[in-house]
């Protein structure tokens, strides 16, 4: 296993060991040890899985205290472009975004800790998503912040891509007071 810089403090890009032959391969997707020696010590309580066809572009979503998640998230199936925003107010990269093509093929995993907002944008049609969240879904405290704001700058590489109603309502970055 390596791990990759993304230039955010508590962000970690983990690309697996793969052990491949004629039969196929295997990985380790969590270690409670080998992840704890990365400094991800929450314990998972809620996976998710979603299936999106191409062009959808789910997020930027977190949850508020007390309910706010971490995520370890990875593609079963398919390819996405993820990306997680900073948005914990005293940090010294506040508003700055990280995206990483996670792919079946590359099987890279990305752990983003609470006071991140998150959101993924899916690349090939039937495209299944792993999410491994450290707090059970509350809906009081979701939010969400929009996708194409000019204040965040992200290169999604997206054109009229496919939205929830509730995605296309999020507040903009500018508006947006966070309680990290």
């Amino acid at each position: 296993m390596t791990v990759l810089d993304t230039g955010i403090e508590g962000l970690i890009h983990i690309v697996p060991s793969i052990f491949e032959d004629a039969r196929g391969y295997f990985l380790e997707a969590y270690n409670k040890n080998v992840f704890e020696g990365l400094g991800i010590k929450e314990t998972f309580v809620q996976d998710n899985l979603s299936k999106s066809e191409k062009n959808v572009l789910r997020g930027l979503h977190f949850q508020n205290q007390p309910f706010a998640q971490g995520k370890l998230v990875s593609v079963i199936c398919g390819a996405v472009l993820d990306v997680a925003v900073d948005i914990r107010k005293n940090s010294a990269t506040y508003g700055k975004y990280y995206s990483a093509e996670l792919l079946e093929k590359n099987k890279h995993i990305l752990w983003i800790p609470p006071g991140f907002a998150h959101g993924f944008l899916t690349l090939e049609d039937n495209t299944i998503f792993s999410y491994k969240c450290t707090a059970i879904y509350n809906k009081a405290s979701e939010d969400s912040i929009f996708w194409d704001d000019p204040d965040l700058n992200i290169i999604w590489g997206a054109v009229n891509p496919k939205l929830s109603e509730k995605d296309m309502k999020a507040q903009r970055f500018a508006d947006f007071h966070s309680k990290f």
